[in-house]
């Protein structure tokens, strides 16, 4: 019979996670190099990012470009975050709100107004969540704005053969 002491125990053990180390390794390079899965890669990271696009936790952002649509969706999110707090879902009402701050020419006004009608454990809310909303807003709109500039022939030097993200790496 064999000897299981600690030493033999912790080579074997070694040996293991070195064998396991090893074959996913082979399986990784072997993944990699396939023909379809750069092609592949990209399509899910687009469909990833349509999908969050479209469904990133709220309502679809306007194109800050047309101001009738902005102001549209600020009368829009006011109403809805009004009604929803009224029915008694603050976080989806607080969520709503803040998208509207965040879209608003002036929030501080707004904010104001904000802090004489609210609660102030919902005006708490909603400055924590504002955040959020202007990063969400700001990424939009720079999304947009690069969108805007690759669609327009020879606008900010973008050529067509140039190297996508998913190309780098």
């Amino acid at each position: 019979m064999m000897d299981v002491t600690s030493k033999n125990l912790g080579l074997w053990a070694g040996l293991g996670a070195a064998a396991f180390i090893g074959y996913c390794v082979y399986f990784d390079r072997k993944r990699r190099s396939h023909p379809e899965f750069r092609k592949k890669l990209r399509e899910k990271r687009k469909a990833v990012a349509k999908a969050s696009a479209k469904g990133s936790g709220g309502p679809t952002l306007p194109d800050f470009a047309d101001q009738e649509a902005v102001q549209r969706f600020f009368l829009q999110e006011v109403q809805l975050g009004e009604e929803l707090l009224a029915t008694g879902d603050i976080q989806n009402g607080v969520e709503h709100l803040s998208l509207a701050v965040a879209v608003c020419g002036q929030p501080h006004s707004l904010l104001g107004v904000l802090q004489q009608t609210l609660p102030p454990q919902i005006y708490q809310l909603l400055l924590q969540n504002l955040d959020v909303a202007q990063q969400r807003v700001r990424l939009h709109a720079s999304n947009s704005m690069m969108s805007n500039l690759m669609r327009t022939p020879g606008g900010g030097g973008v050529r067509g053969d140039s190297l996508e993200a998913e190309d780098v790496e």
